[in-house]
C-alpha cells in the first residue's frame, strides 16, 4: 500500500514581523466554543507545476509574505489564568511560525484520488496535525500546510486552528496567499484582524476551564468512508423551484442551498430506516457578518463569527410531507438567527460556556461544514486552477458530516458526504436522490 512519506519539515515565519509587532488578541465567545474541537482541514488538488524543482520554495516565500497580513497564523495560542480560577485565552502574534512539510505519495496520479467512487483512505494523509485539537495551539502551530507530491499532480492541504479561524477566514488566507504566489503585490481584500467584543462586554473573556482530557466519548476511531455527489447548476434550480412550489403559501423564499440541502438530508435519513416517531436533527452553520450591524462587521473579519443552529423533525414528518415542509423549516430557523438573537446567544455563552464535543452529537444528526460560496478553483498560484477540493479527517464522525464545496462548473455544488457505507450506497441506488445528484 502506497505511503505518504515526508521529505522535510519547517516553520515558515512573517517575512517583515518584527518585536514591536508582538500583540495578543483576545478570543471571543464564538471562537473559545470550539476550543477542544478539531481544527479546519481543507485542500486542493492541481496539476503538477512545470517549474518542478523550485515550487515548494515559491510555496514557502510566498506563505511568508502571506503571514505578513495574517501573522494572527503564525503564532501560538496563550493563555492566562486568573485569581478567581478562572482562564482567558489568546493568540499570541509572536511569529512562533506555521508549519510547512513537503511530502510525497509515489505512484499515485490524479486519476487515482478523482475516480474511486470513494474518495481514497490515503487523502487523509496528505493534512498535517491529524488528530490534533484546538487547545493544542499553546504548544503546536495554529496553521500548518502540507503540500504533497503526485506523479502528475500536487496537493496543497491546510490545517488551520478552529478557536482562530472559521471556514470564511480559512478560505480568505488561501485565496490571498494564491494571490501572492501568482504575483499579485499583496491580497486584494486585507483581513480585519480586530476581535469583535459588543458594548458593555467585558474582555478578555474569563472561564473555567481545565487542561481537556481526551475522554473516551472524544476518542474518535477512523470516520466512516467519503462520497463526493455532484449537484449540477440546473438541477439546483429544479430542486429550488420544487420546495418553493410545495409551500406556495408561505411567504419565505426557500434559497438554493436550503433546497439542496434539505434534500440531501431526507435522503440520508431514508436509507438509515428511523422509526417514524423518532427525533432527527440537522445542524447549519449560520454566519453573523452579514446579520450584525451595531457595531458593524467588517466582510473580511478575520475569526469566528457564527453560530451553529439546529432543526429537530420527527422522520416521518421530514420524509412524508414533502422537500418543501423540510426546506421551509430549515428556512425559518435561519431567519430567526436576528442580529438580537445572535448578540444573546453570544452574552449567555459568557454566562455559562458550553464546549462544542463530538460527545454532544448522535446517530440521528447531520451536520455540515463550509459553503458553496468560498472562492475554490479561483485558487490559481501560478501553474493553473485547481482540479478538485477535498477535507481532512478532522471533525468526523459516525454521527455524520456534509462538507459542501463549490463545484468546477459555475452554480454546481459537491457534497462530500462522510457516512457509513452502507447508507452511502443506499443512497446512490435510490432514485429519488440520483434524479438530482450525478454519482
Amino acid at each position: 500500500m502506497t505511503q505518504v512519506r515526508e521529505i522535510s519539515s519547517s516553520l515558515v515565519q512573517a517575512r517583515s514581523h518584527n518585536g514591536s509587532l508582538v500583540q495578543n488578541i483576545e478570543l471571543t465567545p464564538w471562537d473559545l466554543r470550539l476550543i477542544s474541537h478539531g481544527p479546519i482541514q481543507k485542500g486542493l488538488l492541481f496539476h503538477r507545476p512545470k517549474a518542478k524543482h523550485t515550487y515548494i520554495q515559491h510555496l514557502k516565500d510566498s506563505l511568508s509574505s502571506t503571514l505578513d497580513l495574517f501573522f494572527p497564523l503564525a503564532g501560538r495560542l496563550a493563555v492566562a489564568e486568573h485569581v478567581d480560577s478562572t482562564v482567558s485565552v489568546s493568540i499570541s502574534c509572536n511569529n512562533a511560525g506555521a508549519l510547512f512539510v513537503h511530502a510525497v505519495a509515489e505512484n499515485v496520479t490524479l486519476s487515482d484520488i478523482l475516480d474511486p467512487v470513494y474518495v481514497p483512505r490515503i487523502v487523509t494523509s496528505f493534512f498535517p496535525l491529524n488528530g490534533s485539537k484546538n487547545y493544542e495551539g499553546t504548544s503546536k502551530p495554529v496553521l500548518a500546510v502540507q503540500v504533497t507530491d503526485l506523479v502528475d499532480g500536487i496537493f496543497i492541504g491546510c490545517t488551520m486552528n478552529h478557536s482562530v479561524a472559521d471556514g470564511s477566514s480559512f478560505w480568505h488566507f488561501f485565496n490571498s496567499w494564491a494571490e501572492i504566489s501568482r504575483g499579485l503585490n499583496g491580497a486584494s481584500k486585507l483581513p480585519a484582524l480586530e476581535r469583535w467584543f459588543p458594548e458593555g462586554i467585558k474582555h478578555p473573556i474569563r472561564f473555567p476551564f481545565t487542561e481537556l482530557p481526551q475522554r473516551s466519548d472524544d476518542i474518535i476511531p477512523q470516520p466512516p468512508p467519503d462520497r463526493v455527489f455532484h449537484f449540477t447548476r440546473e438541477n439546483i434550480a429544479q430542486l429550488k423551484a420544487k420546495a418553493n412550489a410545495e409551500v406556495s403559501n408561505s411567504s419565505n423564499k426557500i434559497s438554493s442551498l436550503q433546497a439542496l440541502l434539505t434534500h440531501v438530508w431526507r435522503s440520508v435519513i431514508s436509507s438509515q430506516r428511523f422509526d417514524p416517531k423518532e427525533d432527527v436533527s440537522f445542524l447549519l452553520t449560520i454566519g453573523a457578518r452579514s446579520r450584525i450591524s451595531h457595531p458593524p462587521l467588517a466582510e473580511n473579519y478575520f475569526g469566528n463569527c457564527s453560530h451553529v443552529g439546529k432543526i429537530t423533525m420527527k422522520a416521518r414528518e421530514l420524509l412524508e410531507e414533502g422537500l418543501g415542509n423540510a426546506a421551509l423549516e430549515l428556512n425559518k430557523m435561519v431567519a430567526l438567527h436576528t442580529e438580537e438573537k445572535l448578540k444573546g446567544l453570544y452574552e449567555s455563552w459568557i454566562k455559562s460556556p458550553e464546549f462544542l464535543r463530538f460527545s454532544g452529537f448522535k446517530s440521528n444528526s447531520l451536520g455540515i461544514s463550509s459553503s458553496p460560496r468560498f472562492d475554490i478553483y479561483g485558487n490559481d498560484f501560478g501553474w493553473g486552477k485547481p482540479v478538485a477540493g477535498r477535507s481532512g479527517a478532522a471533525n468526523k464522525a459516525n454521527y455524520g458530516k456534509i462538507t459542501v464545496f463549490a463545484g468546477a462548473e459555475e452554480g454546481s455544488v459537491d457534497i462530500e458526504l462522510c457516512l457509513p457505507f452502507q447508507i452511502l450506497e443506499t443512497m446512490s441506488n435510490d432514485p429519488h436522490f440520483t434524479a438530482f445528484a450525478s454519482i
